[in-house]
C-alpha cells in the first residue's frame, strides 16, 4: 500500500529523478542528497522502474526518468490536483478486497475527501448486495465524504456523481458517454461506470459517506461480458479506451474528482435543480418507454423526469409513479 502522505525513501529518489526534467543525475548525488548508500538507490530505482517509471542509467551520467509511469499513484494524484479537498489524501493497492472495505474502516478518522484506489478488487461490491467485477486495467475507487448538505439528497448523491464522471470523461478523453437512471454511465449501450454509496446517519445528520465508483477504463470487455452475461439485470459491460489506445488514467480520477467537489458544493447550496438540468440532458432514460424491476415486481411505462430526490418518474395509464430503487432494462446485450 501507498500513501500520498508517505515521505519514504524510495519517494524521495523518486522526486528528485523528477525534479531534474529527463536530466541525468548522477548517483553519487543522489546518495549525497539523501544520505543514503549506492546499494539503496539501486534498489529504490528497481522499484520505481516496478511502479511502471521508465528510468534510463547511464555509466558516468546516472539515472534519469525518460517515461511517466500510468498507474494511479497517490503523488500522481495529488501533483497539480485541482480540488480544495478531494483527493488530498489517496492510498494505493495494487490488489485489495474492496476499497470500500478499506474506506470503512478509517472513515471515523479524519480522513475527509480521502480516496482509496486499487488496480484490482477480489471482493469488489457493486448496488443492492450484487458482485461487481474488477479486473485489472479499470479505475476502482472510493471516496470518503463529510457532506455538509442534508440527508433528504443521500439518494440523489449517487446519480449526482455519476453525472460528475460522465462530465469528467468528456473533458478528458472526449468521448459522449450517457447516463442510464439510477447511476450507471454507458458508452454506445454498455455499461462503462458504476456508482455506489455506503453512509452513516446519525440525529438526522450525515455522520461520513463513502462513495465507490467502478470505471471500466481500459479491460478486456470481451471477456467480462462472458463472465456476466448470465447475471440479472446485466445488460453488457464496454471499455472506455481500446486495447491499442494509451492514456494516462490519473487525468480521469483527477478531473473526476474536481466535478465530483462541484456536485457536493452545488448540494451543499441546495442547488438540486441545477444537477437535475444537466443530469437529464445526458440521460438515455429519460423520454423512453422502459421496463423496470423494483422490490421484487415489474412494470414499464414512460419515463417523465428525474425528481428532486432522484427518484425517477414513471408514467403510466395517465398516472404518475415514483421508483426510487429499481432497474431500467431498455438495454440490452448487442
Amino acid at each position: 500500500m501507498y500513501n500520498s502522505n508517505d515521505d519514504s525513501i524510495l519517494l524521495r529518489v523518486l522526486k528528485l529523478l523528477k525534479s531534474h526534467n529527463f536530466e541525468y543525475v548522477s548517483g553519487q548525488d543522489i546518495c549525497d542528497k539523501l544520505k543514503i548508500s549506492r546499494t539503496a538507490v539501486w534498489k529504490h530505482i528497481k522499484k520505481i522502474r516496478a511502479l511502471g517509471y521508465k528510468i534510463e542509467s547511464r555509466q558516468n551520467l546516472g539515472y534519469r526518468i525518460t517515461r511517466q509511469t500510468l498507474l494511479p499513484l497517490p503523488w500522481e494524484i495529488t501533483s497539480d490536483l485541482k480540488t480544495k479537498q478531494i483527493g488530498k489524501t489517496v492510498y494505493y493497492f495494487d490488489t485489495i478486497d474492496s476499497t470500500q472495505n478499506f474506506a470503512s474502516k478509517i472513515s471515523n478518522q479524519n480522513n475527509s475527501g480521502a480516496v482509496i484506489i486499487a488496480q484490482r478488487q477480489t471482493s469488489g461490491k457493486g448496488r443492492l448486495g450484487r458482485r461487481w467485477a474488477s479486473p485489472v486495467g479499470g479505475i476502482w475507487l472510493s471516496v470518503i465524504l463529510h457532506p455538509k448538505f442534508d440527508v433528504s439528497y443521500t439518494t440523489l448523491f449517487p446519480i449526482a456523481s455519476s453525472l460528475a464522471l460522465c462530465i469528467a470523461v468528456e473533458k478528458t478523453l472526449n468521448l459522449k458517454p450517457e447516463l442510464k437512471w439510477p447511476n450507471d454511465v454507458t458508452l454506445n449501450g454498455k455499461k462503462v461506470a458504476g456508482m455506489l454509496v455506503d453512509i452513516a446517519i446519525e440525529s438526522n445528520q450525515i455522520e461520513y459517506l463513502i462513495l465507490g465508483v467502478g470505471i471500466n477504463y481500459k479491460i478486456d470487455a470481451k471477456k467480462l461480458n462472458a463472465s456476466l452475461k448470465k447475471s440479472d439485470h446485466f445488460y453488457g459491460a464496454g471499455s472506455l479506451l481500446k486495447k491499442s489506445q494509451v492514456a494516462n488514467p490519473t487525468k480521469l480520477i483527477q478531473s473526476f474528482l474536481y466535478e465530483l467537489e462541484q456536485i457536493c458544493n452545488i448540494l451543499d447550496n441546495g442547488s438540486v435543480g441545477t444537477i437535475i438540468k444537466k443530469w437529464t440532458s445526458k440521460s438515455s432514460t429519460i423520454g423512453k418507454k422502459i421496463p423496470v424491476d423494483t422490490a421484487g415486481s415489474k412494470m414499464n411505462g414512460k419515463a417523465i423526469k428525474l425528481d428532486t430526490d432522484g427518484a425517477l418518474v414513471i408514467s403510466k395509464n395517465g398516472s404518475e409513479h415514483r421508483l426510487l430503487v429499481g432497474d431500467v432494462n431498455y438495454l440490452r446485450i448487442r
